[in-house]
């Protein structure tokens, strides 16, 4: 019988080395799918890595969807390396692009350039506040953050289908479940003309930044992981576990709110019931898949932006189902956790004794 043992200790070229051989399983396991439906697996291939970045354009929206990406993703890691297991950061999205379009709402012929800080500003505390919910539920009552961060992600989506069916409904919109589209005003502005990569491409690199100082540079960083991994030995050194709890899931809620901000007032410009696009579950196989490391989740959220965009030409060009594009996110994490697991532990046969008789 074959046997999971224990190694001595992990590869360091291994534990980084992994997420490209998990892309590369992924993508053996993705040319049998292409072959199973009778698609050409060559073709298939172009469709997801190459024509997300043969042209500038095709760059451009390769940015557009790694920026979300990005951005939850880093929050995200502020969770994670303090063993703060925040999921729902869809519904903070989401909540954070409901705050951020009730402020863009409010925008008309007269608003001047200051509403787009304000929108930002509003995604950001939306977000921070749906996640407040999640830690004060743990906090106060030791609820499990999983599940509730998980649950309120639904809520959320409920709360955005209130008010784009009820009272944001744009009543010259023939009935479609949708606000009035934004006011021009209101547009995040563009890094260069004929593309949609706007100021958050910005913004989600400075925090990739930012989050690389905070964390390998700065006692509270450092405090931050601690208080999060071992609250006695973190209470000992007089860090604060529930401080890393609180800092953790508002962080995490913050830059998913932006992110929500930075779409709705972006590429779609307005709300609708299709805002929760799933970035904040893929979000998390991008940190993952990062190492939960900043430059490796650069990296990370611009191959899963390949496999959305990948997805959408599938279903155009091949005929294939768009759910094509959930089937490599789980591929991919699926070979990462298999990689991870031969990392950390060595197969070994283990032959069965036979009974004497």
């Amino acid at each position: 019988m074959l046997k999971l043992e224990p190694r001595p200790q992990a590869s360091n070229l291994w534990t980084y080395g992994s997420p490209l051989l998990a892309l590369a399983f992924t993508v053996l396991i993705g040319i049998a799918l292409f072959v199973a439906l009778g698609k050409d697996p060559v073709r298939g291939l172009q469709v997801f890595f190459w024509e997300p970045i043969k042209s500038q354009y095709a760059i451009g929206e390769l940015m557009v969807k790694a920026t979300p990406l990005l951005l939850i993703a880093l929050g995200l890691a502020v969770c994670f390396r303090s063993n703060v297991w925040n999921i729902g950061a869809e519904g903070q999205f989401v909540i954070g692009a409901v705050m951020a379009g009730g402020v863009a709402l409010l925008a008309d012929k007269t608003t001047g350039p200051w509403i787009v800080p304000a929108i930002l500003l509003a995604g950001v505390l939306g977000g921070m506040v749906w996640a407040g919910l999640t830690a004060l539920l743990r906090d106060k009552f030791n609820a499990n953050e999983i599940l509730v961060s998980l649950m309120l992600v639904y809520v959320a989506t409920l709360v955005l289908g209130y008010l784009v069916y009820g009272p944001w409904k744009d009543p010259m919109g023939y009935n479609f479940p949708q606000t009035k589209t934004f006011e021009k005003v209101t547009q995040i502005p563009r890094l260069m003309q004929g593309s949609r990569v706007s100021i958050g491409l910005l913004l989600a690199l400075a925090g990739a930044a930012a989050l690389w100082v905070f964390l390998f540079r700065t006692r509270a960083g450092f405090a931050q992981q601690v208080g999060g991994l071992a609250p006695a030995a973190a209470r000992y050194a007089g860090f604060s576990s529930r401080k890393a709890l609180w800092t953790a899931l508002l962080v995490s809620g913050g830059a998913a709110g932006l992110a929500g901000a930075l779409e709705v007032a972006g590429p779609i410009g307005q709300l609708t019931p299709y805002v929760p696009a799933g970035y904040g579950f893929a979000a998390i196989i991008v940190a993952f898949v990062g190492r939960l490391h900043p430059v490796g989740m650069i990296l990370s959220a611009i191959l899963m932006s390949m496999f959305y965009i990948g997805g959408e030409l599938a279903q155009s060009r091949l005929g294939l189902p768009k759910s094509l594009t959930g089937v490599f996110q789980g591929l991919l994490l699926f070979t990462l956790l298999a990689c991870d697991t031969l990392i950390a532990y060595r197969v070994r046969w283990v032959g069965t004794k036979k009974a004497v008789a």
